[in-house]
């Protein structure tokens, strides 16, 4: 289970730290590519990103074809280095409007990378009445 919210820099090289935690998770190589939802990026290990895939791959053709292009243009399979380091290539830095601080929050299967000033943002919009409301509407 991936969990917590780390705080990170991004290197001259586009370089980030993935902590130990997240990475005996996620795996020896893992899948980075963009959110369909946010400007953020999400980290799949192979078996999470297999699993996020598969209904997708149930759907029509035609919506089936734009997702998966949308999603595996940009994707990258990152190995870190020995210092625990990922390369993030450049469109997927500006995709999610990385600049500098990063934000690693660990969502259960996969985490996500945040522009520090994105996430703050995002924290500052989240109405929790809403979504506790949405779940009781549910049933949870």
């Amino acid at each position: 289970m991936l969990g917590g919210e780390y705080r990170h820099g991004l290197d001259p090289k586009n370089r980030i730290f993935i902590p130990a935690k997240l990475r005996e998770e996620l795996g020896g190589t893992f899948i980075v590519a963009k959110d369909l939802r946010e400007k953020c990026l999400k980290v799949y290990s192979q078996q999470g990103w297999d699993s996020y895939i598969e209904p997708i791959m149930k759907q029509e053709r035609r919506l089936q074809e734009k997702v998966l292009r949308f999603l595996n243009s940009s994707m990258v399979q990152v190995t870190p280095d020995s210092q625990g380091r990922i390369v993030i290539p450049k469109d997927l830095i500006q995709y999610a409007d990385i600049e500098r601080e990063i934000v690693i929050v660990g969502c259960y299967s996969y985490a996500e990378i945040w522009a520090e000033s994105s996430y703050v943002r995002m924290k500052e919009e989240e109405d929790l009445d809403q979504m506790i409301d949405d779940l009781e509407k549910l049933g949870l």
